[in-house]
C-alpha cells in the first residue's frame, strides 16, 4: 500500500522529467534548422556576389582584349544580358550585367593584391565578400575605399539592412565620426569600423535626426522632441551606434526632498556604463551643463555598481557655444555637449569641413616637427 502511494507520488514528477527532456530535445531539432536556414541564407548571399562579381571579371576581361568596344561593347551586354535571363533566368537584366562590371571593377584591385592560385580562387572570394548582393550595390557606388571600407565593415558587424546602410551613408556617418577624432583614430575607422573604448568614441557631429519628421514643425517643445525620440527609438538606437541599450524616460530620483527627472537614460553594454540624455531646445546654457553635472554625480554615487565604468552625460542642443562648454566644465568630466540636426547634412559639406579639419591638423603636426 505504501509502494502504491509511493508510485502514485512520483509519476507526475516523472513526466514532468520526461516532457522537460522532450521540449530540450524539441528545441535542440528546431535550432538546427534555423542554423541551417541561416547557413543556407548566407550561402546563397555569398554565391550571388561570387557571380557577379566572375561575371564582371569576364566582361572586364573581354573588353580589355579588345573584342568588346564603345558602341559594340553596349550591343555585347545587352545580347548576354538576354541569353542569361532566357537561359538562367532572373537577376540577369541589362542593368545587373553593368552592375557585376562595376563590382569587378571597384573590388579586383584589393582582390588582386593577394596573390592565389586559379584553384583556390573562388574558396578566397567566398572568404572575401562579407555582406549581401543588395549593400554591395550600395557599397560599390562609393569612391573612396577607405570610407567604402568603414560602411562594409559597420553592415557586417552591425548587420545593416541595405535601407540602414543607405541612411547612414546619407547622413555622412564616416564623416561625422572623422570629426570628433584625431588623425590616428580616422585612420582606424576604415580598416577597425567604429570602436568603443572611451566615451568620446560615441560622439558625432551633429548628431542626426531626420527621422523625426520635427521639420515640418514651425515650433516644437523639449517634450515634443522626447516623444518622437521615443517613438522613433530602434532609429535613434541606430544613429546613437554599437551597444546601446535603453532603460528609461522621464527618470525620476529624490535627492534632499526635491524631485528630479532626467530625459532619457541608456546603458552602453561595450563601455559598461550608463549615459544620460538631457534634451535641450535652442542654445546650450551653463545652468544646463551644471544641472547635467548633478544628474551624472547622483548616477555614479547612487545607481552605478562597481565593476561598471563612470556615467556618461549627452546634452543635445541646438546650438553649442564651445568656449562656455569648456569654462564651465573640469577637465577630464565624462559630460559632453553635441548638436543635433532635424535634416540629412550636406553630405558635400561634411566632405570638405573633414579635408579642410585633415589639412589644419597635418599643418600643426609639421610645425610641431620642425620645432
Amino acid at each position: 500500500m505504501e509502494m502504491d502511494k509511493q508510485q502514485k507520488s512520483q509519476t507526475p514528477l516523472g513526466e514532468s522529467d520526461n516532457q522537460q527532456a522532450e521540449q530540450q530535445f524539441f528545441d535542440s531539432v528546431a535550432q538546427v534548422i534555423e542554423q541551417t536556414r541561416a547557413g543556407i541564407e548566407r550561402t546563397v548571399n555569398l554565391s550571388m556576389c561570387v557571380n557577379y562579381y566572375e561575371v564582371g571579371r569576364m566582361i572586364v576581361e573581354r573588353e580589355q582584349s579588345g573584342e568588346s568596344r564603345a558602341a559594340y561593347g553596349a550591343k555585347v551586354l545587352e545580347r548576354l544580358s538576354g541569353y542569361l535571363t532566357e537561359r538562367c533566368g532572373k537577376g540577369w537584366s541589362l542593368a545587373n550585367v553593368k552592375n557585376a562590371r562595376q563590382f569587378y571593377n571597384v573590388y579586383s584591385p584589393a582582390i588582386r593584391q593577394t596573390s592565389i592560385s586559379e584553384s583556390n580562387r573562388l574558396g578566397f572570394l567566398y572568404d572575401f565578400f562579407k555582406t549581401n548582393w543588395s549593400n554591395y550595390l550600395v557599397l560599390m557606388r562609393i569612391d573612396d575605399e577607405k570610407v567604402r571600407a568603414f560602411y562594409e565593415i559597420e553592415a557586417v558587424g552591425q548587420g545593416w539592412t541595405v535601407q540602414q546602410l543607405k541612411r547612414q551613408i546619407a547622413s555622412g556617418l564616416y564623416e561625422r565620426l572623422a570629426l570628433s577624432r584625431d588623425k590616428d583614430e580616422v585612420m582606424r575607422l576604415s580598416k577597425e569600423g567604429q570602436t568603443l573604448e572611451k566615451p568620446q568614441d560615441m560622439l558625432k557631429s551633429p548628431v542626426v535626426l531626420e527621422f523625426l519628421d520635427l521639420e515640418q514643425k514651425e515650433v516644437y517643445s523639449e517634450s515634443d522632441l522626447e516623444s518622437a525620440i521615443i517613438a522613433n527609438l530602434q532609429q535613434f538606437l541606430l544613429e546613437l551606434g554599437k551597444g546601446f541599450l535603453f532603460e528609461a524616460r522621464q527618470k525620476r530620483f529624490s535627492f534632499n526632498e526635491k524631485s528630479f527627472f532626467v530625459d532619457l537614460v541608456f546603458y552602453n553594454r561595450l563601455l559598461q556604463c550608463y549615459v544620460i540624455i538631457d534634451l535641450k531646445r535652442g542654445e546650450l546654457q551653463h545652468q544646463d551643463l551644471g544641472q547635467m553635472m548633478m544628474y551624472v554625480n547622483y548616477y555614479d554615487r547612487h545607481v552605478k555598481l562597481d565593476y561598471e565604468k563612470p556615467t556618461v552625460g549627452i546634452l543635445l542642443c541646438n546650438e553649442r557655444d564651445t568656449n562656455i562648454v569648456e569654462l564651465t566644465l573640469p577637465e577630464n568630466s565624462n559630460i559632453y555637449a553635441s548638436e543635433y540636426s532635424l535634416y540629412l547634412p550636406d553630405k558635400k559639406l561634411l566632405e570638405e569641413k573633414l579635408a579642410e579639419w585633415t589639412a589644419a591638423f597635418e599643418e600643426r603636426e609639421l610645425l610641431q616637427s620642425i620645432e
